[in-house]
């Protein structure tokens, strides 16, 4: 049974039918609305949680674990990629000690450059590697047809990429088209198999900038996992607003609703905006308030950034030697 028609069965076991328009549209409509005032305050107290300082370096070794170090822009080169690779392999020279990130981010035609720069350190996060994820399926407007979609996917995994980032539908899914879209994640899902059967990680970028209310991320966040996603994610980082702690919040307790239902974790990735370390350990108590500290490892639980690697080494720094480091303490992205 391939992984597409083992969603389909979870997702009839779940919906309690066929996931078309009708059987979707009564789920997801009928699941409790948003308390966007609750939501916002519950969100702003974990924010003001106190971090002591043995626990935070901690959170920031943590952190660094759970990057996603990306580039994605028109200009990226191998050679960018490669500068790329270097950092994650080793975030500070100076200091062996450095934990490595979880992934390199890159376009789809950059993979096999991710994967020979990184060479014998290419492999799983959870093992003290480092995965390549790509973005796919017309990243980030999402605007071709089924097709190119799945070649762009299966392009990359044939290339070596680990994991994939799609982003879905939004037209179609604001416009109450949740059959196509459930069944656009179920088959990039199955074009994420390997020729040894197995599958690259799938994470559904739901675009939450553009879904306008908490209630359509909500239903977006269950759609996603409906149709086979192994994370879901909150942006593409190219419309804002992009990740904020109500948003991943409201994510965090649909996988934690998920996982009580079926036993199933899957994981989630806030990307866009986050640049600074004090705003990432708010994300981790938020993860281990909501879900549990066990979700603070690669496979559910990332940050896509570019820029929040260099503030968590500065911040590092201070913690071992007491006085902040200059500006060229760290490579500039």
């Amino acid at each position: 049974m391939t992984t597409k028609e083992l969603s389909r069965r979870a997702a009839v076991d779940v919906l309690g039918g066929e996931p078309d328009d009708a059987t979707l549209r009564r789920f997801l409509h009928g699941l409790p609305g948003v308390d966007a005032v609750g939501l916002e305050q519950r969100a702003a107290g974990l924010g003001t949680r106190s971090i002591k300082t043995t626990s935070k370096a901690w959170a920031l070794d943590t952190i660094i674990k759970l990057i996603d170090l990306t580039t994605l822009e028109g200009a990226d080169t191998p050679g960018k990629v490669r500068s790329l690779v270097a950092k994650a392999k080793s975030p500070d020279a100076a200091d062996a000690s450095t934990p490595r990130v979880a992934a390199v981010c890159v376009y789809g035609d950059m993979v096999g450059d991710a994967v020979t720069a990184l060479g014998s350190l290419h492999g799983d996060p959870d093992d003290g590697l480092i995965s390549v994820a790509a973005v796919a399926t017309a990243f980030p407007s999402g605007r071709s047809s089924l097709a190119i979609k799945l070649a762009d996917t299966a392009e990359a995994v044939a290339a070596g990429a680990d994991e994939i980032d799609m982003v879905i539908d939004r037209g179609a899914f604001l416009s109450g088209r949740y059959g196509l879209v459930f069944d656009q994640i179920a088959q990039v899902k199955e074009a994420c198999r390997r020729e040894d059967g197995s599958y690259a990680s799938l994470k559904v970028i739901l675009e939450t900038g553009e879904l306008n209310t908490y209630d359509n991320i909500k239903r977006a966040s269950w759609l996603g996992i409906l149709a086979g996603g192994d994370f879901i994610k909150t942006s593409t980082g190219k419309v804002q607003p992009a990740a904020t702690l109500p948003t991943t919040l409201l994510m965090l307790e649909t996988v934690r609703d998920w996982y009580r239902g079926t036993g199933e974790k899957i994981g989630v990735k806030p990307a866009g905006g986050i640049r600074a370390s004090k705003d990432a350990v708010k994300y981790l108590v938020t993860v281990a308030e909501t879900v549990g500290e066990e979700w603070l490892q690669p496979h559910l639980f990332r940050f896509g950034a570019s820029s929040l690697l260099n503030d968590v080494l500065l911040q590092r720094q201070k913690l071992s030697s007491g006085h902040y480091s200059g500006p060229d303490y760290v490579t500039i992205d």
